[in-house]
């Protein structure tokens, strides 16, 4: 069929399942802004620059399975690029098209706005490369195929890919496949689906302490409903990494608890470690997920489930999809009746708070497990890196929650831009962001975005003036780690001046739950600003902080008093 550049690739970015392209306007991508414009079924969602919407993008992606973004050559491009290597980072799918100068102009070297003015026109994808499964410039040549490969990349890799798109070629007509867009994973390989099912098959039967350990790659993948129905059918019981918290019931009976390494509790690390039987979904060990490098899987049990591959022990199975391999496995294995598990699974469960007094002062000992108990089934819970992440990371959230944090960019000031863009993907679910003040003033803007798409969510700002991660590592009282005192009540009237979001303080734990109250009480948004003080933190993050000061600064470096 005849059609445009344009038109086809937003047409293919439609049938992959993106109804909202995220970015910012520049004269090289306006053309394909109007083209956005007389299109059914996508539109074209502003944000205040490029860097959030960026952020943005990754987190209509965890949402939805894929976010798009649009900035312009160069400052767009690169500005946005921290937030496209955090999404490479994450394992997100994000399909990044920078609008390009024309052609002739690049063809010919002219010196032109957004460059280094020196005729080169590649530094930009040069810079995107690294960073994605692909970077490509098109023209009407390539586009077709083009287009399509960087999008099968972005989807089957769950990985960013940026495509240049040249400002005078997005309007030039082209013969384009007229069948729809092809969303499925390439079915696995059948000879080595079933000898790695027979293989899995037999060290599983064979297995006394089998146990599964979940990452972020159980979600990227569609892995979890085949891992929730293994567990359940085989009895086996199941830990998460940091880096996947929330994937699985946390109150499932089944729930070993966290696994980190030696940061890990001794009955975890031990039922892991000594698993005869350990079903991994490709974990990836930094620093602050496996105790300091000191995770310790059983090899020669370790059955690794990947998107397209399979690994028993030392023994690899290309070509083998790894909901596939799950789905067949559920089938084979027979259903085993053991008697539940739900009185270890209580002693496990942390132990109730004592309740104070109303009065007393806001205290992070107190302030999580409340917070976690606020949370309901079925809500997108966002995590900003630090303080936020490390105080609900402790506690049990409710089954069906979607916990969202940039575990390994870890990027502060990622948080309220993917707020954003989670909300565009699913307005349907109720939405809580926890953040920090230092982190919040990275990316203020975009509470605008969200109060002029009448989102309605629920900020929880922790505000003890400034970094308190930071203070932890070193500088506890040095001006350094200090922000400016903002009236963060004030601001949705700041941004838009008849906004419904209602601010609410909290400084004693009376005010707390006089302010949840209300909240619940309420359908419009909230921002819940709590006073706490500064040198007040999670226990996790008095014991993280001490850490990352040993591990970065050797042994003649630099220590808090």
């Amino acid at each position: 069929m005849q059609t445009t550049v344009g038109e086809f690739l937003f047409t293919r970015l439609r049938q992959a399942g993106v109804s909202d392209v995220i970015g910012v306007p520049g004269d090289f991508n306006l053309n394909l802004l109007e083209q956005i414009e007389d299109m059914e079924g996508i539109r074209f969602v502003g944000a205040c620059n490029e860097l959030n919407a960026a952020y943005a993008a990754d987190g209509y992606a965890r949402r939805r399975g894929i976010g798009a973004l649009l900035t312009t050559y160069g400052v767009g491009e690169l500005s946005a690029l921290c937030g496209i290597a955090g999404a490479n980072s994450e394992h997100l799918p994000v399909f990044s098209i920078g609008g390009a100068p024309p052609l002739f102009a690049t063809q010919n070297r002219f010196r032109l706005h957004h460059s280094l003015a020196d005729g080169d026109f590649d530094n930009m994808l040069l810079s995107m490369a690294p960073f994605t499964a692909t970077a490509v410039h098109i023209d009407s040549t390539n586009a077709v195929e083009e287009i399509d490969r960087a999008l099968h990349l972005c989807l089957r890799k769950q990985r960013p890919v940026h495509v240049q798109v040249p400002s005078d070629v997005s309007h030039l007509r082209i013969e384009a496949p007229d069948t729809p867009f092809d969303i499925r994973m390439p079915p696995s390989d059948a000879e080595r689906l079933e000898a790695a099912l027979a293989h899995v098959q037999d060290k599983l039967a064979s297995a006394t302490r089998p146990a599964i350990l979940t990452d972020m790659d159980a979600d990227r993948y569609g892995l979890i409903d085949g891992l929730r129905a293994l567990a359940h059918r085989g009895h086996i019981p199941y830990a998460q990494l940091p880096t996947a918290k929330a994937l699985l019931d946390e109150n499932d009976p089944l729930f070993l608890g966290t696994y980190a390494g030696a940061a890990s509790s001794a009955d975890v690390r031990e039922r892991i470690e000594s698993a005869d039987f350990l079903l991994i979904t490709s974990p990836r060990f930094i620093e602050s997920n496996s105790g300091n490098f000191t995770a310790q899987l059983p090899f020669e049990s370790v059955v690794d489930v990947r998107n397209h591959r399979v690994t028993v022990g030392p023994d690899y199975y290309e070509g083998v999809v790894g909901a596939e391999l799950l789905e067949r496995l559920v089938d084979a294995i027979p259903q085993r009746n053991v008697a539940n598990t739900v009185a270890d699974a209580a002693e496990r469960a942390p132990a109730e708070q004592d309740a104070g007094e109303p009065s007393d002062v806001l205290t992070h000992a107190r302030l999580w497990p409340r917070m976690a108990r606020f949370v309901r089934s079925g809500d997108v819970v966002i995590a900003e890196a630090g303080t936020s992440n490390i105080g609900l990371s402790a506690q049990r959230l409710p089954a069906d929650t979607a916990y969202v944090a940039s575990n390994i960019w870890g990027a502060i000031g990622y948080t309220l831009p993917a707020l954003f863009g989670s909300l565009l993907a699913a307005p349907e679910r109720r939405h809580l962001l926890f953040i920090g003040d230092g982190s919040f003033q990275l990316t203020a803007q975009e509470l605008s975005s969200i109060l002029r798409y009448d989102q309605r969510p629920i900020i929880v700002l922790i505000d003890n003036a400034g970094y308190t991660i930071e203070r932890y590592i070193l500088g506890m009282e040095r001006a350094y780690n200090d922000i400016a005192a903002w009236d963060y009540a004030r601001l949705p009237q700041v941004f838009q001046s008849d906004a419904k979001m209602v601010s609410y303080h909290a400084s004693t734990h009376g005010e707390l739950e006089d302010a949840l109250t209300r909240i619940e009480s309420s359908d419009q948004g909230a921002f819940l600003i709590l006073k706490l003080d500064p040198k007040d933190a999670p226990a996790g993050l008095k014991t993280f902080g001490p850490a990352i000061a040993d591990f970065d600064y050797g042994p003649t470096g630099p220590r808090n008093p």
